[in-house]
């Protein structure tokens, strides 16, 4: 995997040389794990063989959950939430969280790995959408044309899954579906009341999303739980100790330490790595529609992050 380049901060914003690498590992690191859940759940393609998808999700959240917590302490965050507001922590988890995590993995075993990124970071662009027409928030044009941009790019992706009889439209439109409730979950999240430190909730949100997970692999998966052979285990290490560990106290980092509109930069090469490295590492056939879609994708993400 060649090394990507951080995109230039939004003028205003200086980064400092910690912030630039965290900046550029994030990116890299939650990209290229789109084919690394692909191999997950679905196999090497030498050697395919389908693993049940919500247990490898709960086993790599279950296995992250203590290198995120000692992520979480070392940045000295008391992580106690008063019971009064926990309601209000699992009305947060399950946009933000739990329907995101349910819905991707079952598409990723459905569809290509990278088709499935470029399908799930149109989120920017429903968070724009969602802010507009929920929130009363003002749009743009060119944010306006960010959102006829992704729309197009997601037709194309789903107009080349109904022309092929092996093709998964539905898988496509629940990924759609699920980063439109992400995006809903955002806002939700922004706005919340909740009287503790942010990283807190996020922990316990985590929390509450794998133990979930796991009562759902034990009720619909548990006649097909098997020991992983190696390239699932890998991709479960990888998941537990990179993704739930690393990545996602590199997101608190960021998202504490910059304004939201930089901290939300990464997102803009996530899938077009997630295509190229599914290309790359599992040889997945790349149409005119993909390619069509990241250029559609990455330049409607970009005039709706777009700083003024």
């Amino acid at each position: 995997m060649t090394a990507a380049t951080a995109p230039a901060p939004p003028a205003g914003v200086q980064l400092t040389r910690r912030q630039l690498v965290v900046l550029v590992l994030l990116t890299v690191t939650w990209g290229i794990n789109w084919p690394v859940m692909k191999v997950g759940v679905s196999g090497l393609p030498s050697a395919p063989s389908a693993y049940p998808p919500l247990t490898f999700r709960a086993l790599s959240m279950l296995l992250g959950l203590p290198v995120l917590w000692l992520a979480v302490r070392s940045l000295k965050v008391p992580l106690a939430i008063p019971r009064a507001h926990w309601p209000a922590v699992a009305r947060l988890t399950v946009p933000n969280m739990l329907v995101w995590h349910v819905v991707i993995i079952f598409g990723v075993q459905a569809l290509s790995s990278g088709r499935s990124a470029i399908l799930g970071y149109t989120m920017p662009i429903f968070v724009a959408l969602v802010g507009f027409f929920v929130y009363g928030d003002r749009l743009a044009a060119r944010q306006w044309a960010g959102v006829a941009a992704a729309a197009l790019g997601v037709l194309l992706l789903l107009s080349e899954e109904f022309t092929r009889l092996a093709g998964a439209p539905w898988a496509a439109a629940g990924i759609v579906g699920a980063a439109a409730v992400w995006a809903l979950g955002t806002h939700m999240l922004r706005r919340s009341t909740v009287p503790v430190p942010l990283l807190a909730i996020v922990f316990w949100m985590t929390v509450a999303c794998a133990v979930v997970l796991s009562l759902l692999a034990l009720l619909f998966e548990s006649q097909r739980w098997r020991w992983p052979q190696p390239p699932v285990a890998a991709a479960v290490a990888f998941n537990a100790v990179v993704i739930f560990g690393f990545s996602q106290a590199a997101w608190l980092y960021l998202a504490r330490t910059l304004p939201p509109v930089a901290s939300s930069i990464s997102v803009m090469l996530i899938p077009v790595l997630g295509v190229f490295s599914g290309a790359v590492f599992l040889g997945e056939v790349l149409h005119w529609q993909d390619w069509a879609a990241v250029v559609l994708m990455v330049g409607a993400i970009a005039l709706v992050l777009r700083s003024r």
